[in-house]
This record gives structure tokens, sequence and C-alpha cells, in this order.
């Protein structure tokens, strides 16, 4: 009898003991520790992208980086946190666009092109952001883009079609998302803003303080700012407004349409006059807000303009995009190593342009002279051109984007639009130079292949037909920014595939507990990595 006690003393012991394991395993305890989460996107951001800021970090002679040690911060998270890769396509598709993907990432779920926050049948599907609000926490949405472009949209946005911005923006306005910072103000103000002397743009002017040019791409006369202000958000329009406020709830618009460049920003963040804030400077005072709810927080940055960079093939300014992506990366990991409550993902939606160096027999370096015994009868004399470590710091040197250089040849008078004033533009913004024939092959190009309004210098000749542009570069007129890309890649030693999205996969970098994070470090599918972020931040 006293045995069977004893053995009955000692099962219920047992089962006590593993029931207290169970309900405090390292797993639980590290799950419920993920207070926060923040994404951080690279829009058009492959292993590609990172393959050209790592170069210039470690080889570029006046690297930026010198004095950091020649370390990005991505390095540094890649060495704290677990690595991964991830494809992304669409469903039923080999490539995605930016909607499928933001949509796929953030509701773990396959969505068709071109759709946002819906799955493949076009249903409206969760987010983890909307699944955020359900569990208390506070949430937003920071992009150097617009604010209703499809990378923030997908988190927040059921629709058809992500190119109906304007409604986008109604239901941003609408959404309770605590801070949104982006660019885009043109989907948010009356129509009759873009008749100078309206009372409307009259009223905005007086809003904005004069940060920037208005043209309104509505076409009815809300006003959804006011419609914000009603709904207790405070409104910021540059900098210095950003910086004086003190809310929980915000909407700051800084661009009509996108946001400065990152070679804009390069040049001027350090001036005290500068009156658009940085992507790092968003991103700091997006978590400072956040982080006053005691419940937590969903934050989402993307650095989109890597991929606007990538489209235009234009190797100066993806090098500054990434410049600026890691840098506001370094500010968010500071922040997030003095905490042990939130988890950090840094990943991309695609990859963009297919771009990389490459060895080639232009500039064939001349034979020299090297002292290793293998050299004594014979010189150093590569049969190709592999690439020199100047070419980067001439990169980072570049004065003006694609875009840039061609907005101030199209603001001359037409009969100034020549391949000469074009030739001059360009080689004084970019290391590497052109020449006016190499101008007139990039005006001939896109009067043939796009059937643009012709220049003045131009109507006189005709051109052969060129048709090696179209499939794969489909964005009209910004075809010629293209074709300048492939008369420099020769001597940037830098080439592109396409002009637009790939299906290469992305990197996948995850920063929490060793719990939390496990998982993480394989090749995932977005939904994947997506469905795993949702478990261990807002589980069911």
């Amino acid at each position: 009898m006293n045995k069977l006690i004893w053995l009955l003393l000692l099962l219920a012991f047992l089962v006590f003991s593993f029931t207290q394991f169970w309900s405090c395993r390292p797993e639980q305890v590290e799950q419920q520790k993920v207070k926060n989460l923040i994404i951080m996107i690279g829009d058009g951001m492959g292993f590609q992208q990172l393959g050209l800021l790592n170069a210039y970090v470690k080889y570029a002679p006046h690297s930026i980086y010198i004095a950091r040690k020649r370390t990005s911060a991505l390095e540094q998270v890649i060495a704290a946190g677990e690595l991964g890769f991830v494809y992304h396509e669409a469903a039923n598709a080999l490539v995605t666009d930016s909607a499928a993907a933001s949509s796929q990432m953030a509701s773990g779920q396959w969505t068709g092109v071109e759709m946002l926050g819906a799955d493949v049948s076009g249903n409206p599907v969760i987010t983890i952001l909307e699944k955020a609000k359900q569990h208390g926490k506070a949430t937003g949405l920071v992009s150097d883009t617009r604010i209703t472009h499809a990378t923030p949209a997908g988190f927040i946005v059921h629709q058809a079609n992500r190119y109906d911005e304007n409604n986008i923006a109604l239901k941003l306005g609408a959404s309770g998302i605590d801070v949104l910072l982006s660019g885009g103000l043109r989907h948010w103000i009356p129509q009759s803003v873009n008749e100078p002397d309206s009372h409307q743009a009259r009223l905005i002017k007086t809003m904005i303080s004069d940060s920037f040019p208005l043209e309104s791409k509505r076409k009815d006369e809300r006003n959804l700012l006011r419609e914000a202000k009603n709904k207790g958000y405070t409104l910021v329009f540059n900098r210095q407004q950003l910086q004086r406020t003190n809310t929980d709830q915000l909407l700051g618009l800084f661009s009509n349409s996108i946001m400065p460049d990152a070679i804009q920003e390069s040049a001027l963040k350090h001036d005290p006059d500068r009156n658009f804030p940085t992507l790092k400077e968003l991103a700091l005072k997006a978590m400072e807000i956040l982080s006053r709810n005691e419940e937590g927080f969903f934050l989402m940055i993307e650095s989109g303009q890597i991929d606007f960079a990538c489209h235009n093939n234009d190797a100066g300014r993806l090098l500054h995009e990434m410049i600026r992506f890691d840098e506001t990366i370094a500010a968010v990991y500071n922040w997030v190593q003095q905490r042990d409550d939130t988890m950090l993902i840094i990943t991309a939606d695609h990859e963009t342009g297919g771009v990389s160096f490459s060895y080639a027999r232009h500039n064939i370096p001349q034979p020299k002279d090297l002292p290793g015994k293998l050299f004594s009868h014979t010189q150093f004399k590569p049969n190709y051109n592999y690439g020199h470590h100047q070419l980067l710091d001439k990169l980072y040197h570049q004065k003006a984007s694609y875009n840039a250089i061609f907005d101030i040849f199209d603001s001359l008078p037409s009969e100034q639009q020549t391949p000469d004033r074009l030739a001059e533009i360009v080689n004084a913004h970019l290391e590497f130079k052109i020449t006016p024939h190499d101008a007139m092959t990039i005006l001939t190009r896109e009067i043939n292949e796009y059937y643009q309004p012709e220049h003045k210098y131009l109507k006189i000749r005709t051109f052969p037909k060129i048709n090696d542009f179209r499939e794969f570069y489909v964005y009209g007129n910004r075809i010629r920014a293209n074709i300048l890309a492939r008369i420099v890649a020769k001597d940037q030693m830098t080439v592109w595939s396409t002009g637009t999205h790939t299906n290469t996969p992305v990197p996948l970098i995850v920063l929490g507990s060793q719990q939390s994070s496990d998982g993480f470090s394989k090749l995932l599918h977005s939904t994947e990595w997506a469905q795993q972020a949702m478990n261990v931040f807002v589980p069911e």
C-alpha cells in the first residue's frame, strides 16, 4: 500500500514538473518577448545590390566607410542575426511586382500580381499590421517613395489594383495607422489645387509652408489632409516640423510625389537648411512615437528608391540608395540593440535590374613587373580588364541621377535640346563621359522605340529603327536612362540584364532572440517567412 502511495506521488510530481517545463519552455518565453517587430524592405534589393555596396565599403579608396572600419550596418546585422534566402514569385507567375510582393510579405498568403491585400482569388486577407492593431499595438509605415505606393499599401490596403493611388490615400487616411511618413501629397489634396489662385491652392500652400511645389492627382475636391486632421493626426510637411512634433498620431508627407533621391540626400544631409527629412530621420521619429505604446508596435520601413535606380540601370544612384538604406539600418540596429523585446527583419520584395560588375576586353591593363618569384622572367599580363577599385569612387561621385540629368535636358528650349548639349549635361554630372555621338544614339533610340515628341534638332534626320530595348524596358521615355547605362557600362564595368524585376532570390536577415529567429536561416518563400513572423509577433 505504501509503495502504491509513493508511486502515485512520484507520478504526480513528474506530471507537475513536465507541465511546468512545457508551459515555460524557452520557445514560449522568448516568443512572448517579441513585443515589437520592425520590417525593413530594400525594394529591388537582391544579393547583387548588396554586392555593389560591399565592394564600395571594402575597396573604394576613399570610401565613407573607412572611419567605420570598412564595415556596413548590413554586415553587422548579418553577423549578429540569421541569414536566409527568399524566393518571391507571385501566384501563378514567374516574377512578382511590388504590390503582390508586399501583400505576400504582409499577409503570408499567395497573391496575384498588381493586387493589394488579397489572396489568389482576389479576396481580402488580414495583414500583420492589421493583426498588430487587433492586439492593441501601435503601427507605422515609412517610405522614401510615396505612402500610396505599392509596398506601403500592401500592408493595409485591400484593392484589386495598385495603380489607383487616390483610393489608396483614402484608405490610408481611414486606416487608423498611428504613423505615416513618406511622400505623395498629390493624392491627398483637392483637384482645384492645380489652379494656383484657387482657395484650395492658397489653403494647402499655407499648410505646407512652401516646402515643395504642389500638383494634385485627384479627380475630386476631397481634402484628405483636413479629414486626417479631423481624425486626430498631426500633419507635418518638412524636416523642421517633423523635429518639433511630439504626438502619438502623425501624418508626414514631404514631397508631392517621391522624396528626393539618395544622391540629393547625400549632398544635403549635413546642410542645416535642408528642408526634407532623411529616411533615417523618418525611421527614428517613427520608433520614438510607436515605442510609447506599452503593448508594443509594428513598423515597416521601405527604402523604395533602390528599385527606381535599378529600373533605370543607374549604378551611381544605386550605390547612394544602398548607402541611404544602410545608414537607416545602422540607426534602427542601434535602437534594437538596446532592447530584448524587438525583432528586426531586413529583406527585399524582389530583385530589380540584374546588376553586376563584369570583366571585359575594354581598356585591358598594360603589362607590369611583379616582385614575386613566379614573375622573375615574365610580366603580369591579364587577358581581360577585371576592373579597378577607383571606379567605385567614381560611382559615388555621381552628382545627379539619370532622371535628374534628363530633367535638366528636357527643361531646355527645344532648339537647345541637341546631342552636344545632352553630352555636356551628362559629363557635368558623371565621372564616366559620353560623346555627342553617344548622345545622338540615346535620342535616336528613344524616338524610334517609343515615338516620343521629336526633338527639333532631330526632325530633319531619318534613323534606322532599333528594337533591342522594347520587351524588358517598359517605362516609356525612361528608356533613355537605360540606353545611357549601356553606353557608360564599358567604363563602369557594370552590366544589367533588364529594366524590370527578376525572380532572383533575395536576402532575409533576422535579428531577435535565438528561439524567435530560429527557422529563418534557410530558403523560404515570402509567404513562409511572413507566417513565421506572425507566429512570433501576433500568435493566434
